[in-house]
């Protein structure tokens, strides 16, 4: 990752391109607050050049100025703001624009007024590339990014890119082919992660998960010859003002199991985007030490079909004691979140936040880019609130009560897919609430279309894994930490 730093407003600017705004008005395309220095090196012709470009100032429209030896830099990119130029949000997905245009240079200049912690994160956000894999790195790399700010916003700026490193190893773990990311490797890469960091962390194999009785995760797991794991982290501050257990789905790749999957199996590798958010979120409460204390729990197993594949009408019994009739074997994430929530509980925290790529149904009823949010309304909508002011779409939804019927099994104490095939989302997470304490304030984040841009790269989105939840789950235990 590049480095950050903030200069003086009155510093000379040293770089190979400087970012400016360009602002929608009814009088047509002008610079942004920020672009002045741009402006007096230019001569004042600054909006001439950007009326011959005819740019617009529409979000995501990016022009190219040349400076022609006027500056000590060579070229001027305009990014497009909009009509709200000091909306955080609209700064951080110009500023990911902006660097998603200029991979080939090593030094940027971010020369926009707006929040600088929007700023950082969006252009850390769009400089990222995954590339592991090339054969043949990229010939010039970004390595440094400076902006103009007050020496006060240095904490704003830490922040910004603590919060960027959590958000690009969320989208590495989940870029990471299944072939190398499975269970076994999973779990080691975390356990080395979390040791790095200095922080508490267990792994529980297959023969630990058959003493807790771990039933969920074992039978999902049992099919591949990758055996399945429980992943356990502990962040503890020194005075705590509360304590937050974070749950994620860390399927690695999901083949449906015996009800096959035929569709999307390209990116299936995903479906450990819950499990890869939390385990990032909390080494980010870690850096910033955030006075709350955390428990991480992450299930971990391969869902894939052989002879050894558990079948539509096994029973499973969980963790909990209950028993479920598998009705659907693509229908895992809940039956090893069941098990992994019973577990998170036992540890009494004082909240729960889980985080899955569930159901496709989220993506019929809110689409790729909006998380749905259901549980306990008080924390569900806090939780939505700081999505919201993360810069993350998330919509609450309801769990109503009537769906609890649906789940009933003439065999069993639950089926994990009732026959009515509509509002999957919601009866997913019903079925999630059946192992939350009562008592116990909770709320579930359906990740399925956010947490993979199966499209286009765009803003500070790129194509593959994006990340999702990260920012929104930093924000929230950040708020409870507030009060």
């Amino acid at each position: 990752m590049p480095s950050v730093s903030v200069t003086s407003p009155t510093a000379a600017i040293r770089a190979d391109a400087v970012v400016i705004g360009i602002r929608r008005t009814k009088d047509g395309p002008r610079p942004a607050p920020g672009a002045e220095p741009v402006e007096a090196a230019l001569g004042q012709r600054l909006g001439q050049a950007l009326r011959a470009l005819e740019a617009k100032g529409k979000p995501e429209e990016i022009v190219k100025i040349p400076t022609l030896g006027l500056a000590d830099y060579p070229l001027v990119l305009g990014v497009g703001l909009g009509e709200d130029p000091a909306d955080g949000e609209a700064a951080r997905r110009a500023a990911g624009v902006a660097l998603r245009a200029l991979t080939g240079s090593r030094r940027v200049h971010l020369a926009l007024d707006a929040p600088a912690g929007a700023l950082v994160e969006g252009a850390l956000l769009g400089a990222y590339a995954f590339s592991p894999y090339k054969s043949r790195p990229a010939k010039r790399e970004l390595r440094a990014i400076t902006l103009a700010a007050p020496a006060s916003a240095r904490a704003e700026v830490r922040r910004a890119v603590i919060v960027a490193e959590a958000v690009a190893l969320t989208r590495d773990l989940v870029n990471t082919p299944p072939n190398d990311l499975y269970p076994q490797t999973f779990a080691e890469r975390v356990r080395a992660l979390a040791e790095e960091r200095g922080l508490t962390v267990e792994v529980l194999d297959e023969r630990a998960l058959k003493r807790g009785k771990f039933g969920g995760i074992l039978g999902v797991g049992q099919g591949s010859v990758h055996l399945p794991r429980l992943v356990r982290i502990s962040y503890r501050p020194a005075k705590p003002k509360a304590h937050v257990a974070l749950v994620g789905k860390g399927i690695t790749y999901d083949s449906g199991g015996l009800n096959l999957k035929t569709a999307n199996l390209t990116w299936m590798k995903s479906d450990m985007g819950g499990a890869a958010a939390v385990i990032a979120s909390t080494f980010a409460l870690a850096a910033l030490k955030v006075p709350v204390s955390v428990t991480v729990t992450v299930p971990m197993a391969e869902n894939l079909p052989s002879a050894t594949s558990y079948r539509p009408s096994d029973i499973l019994t969980m963790r909990s004691g209950r028993t479920v009739e598998v009705t659907d074997t693509d229908a895992e994430g809940r039956l090893i979140l069941a098990d992994a929530i019973t577990r998170a509980a036992e540890d009494a925290p004082d909240r729960l936040i889980e985080v899955s790529t569930l159901t496709g149904a989220q993506m019929v009823a809110l689409g790729t880019r909006v998380i749905g949010a259901m549980g306990e309304p008080e924390w569900r909508d806090a939780v939505v609130s700081a999505a919201d002011a993360a810069g993350e779409g998330a919509w609450a939804m309801p769990l109503p009560a009537h769906l609890r019927r649906d789940l009933d099994s003439p065999v069993a104490d639950l089926v994990n897919v009732p026959s009515e095939r509509f509002g999957g989302m919601l009866v997913a997470g019903r079925f999630l609430q059946e192992f939350v304490p009562d008592h116990l304030p909770w709320v579930h984040l359906d990740i399925a279309g956010p947490a993979y841009n199966n499209g286009g790269p765009r803003d500070y989105t790129p194509k593959g894994g994006t990340g999702a939840g990260v920012r929104t789950l930093i924000t929230a235990v950040e708020q409870l930490a507030a009060g």
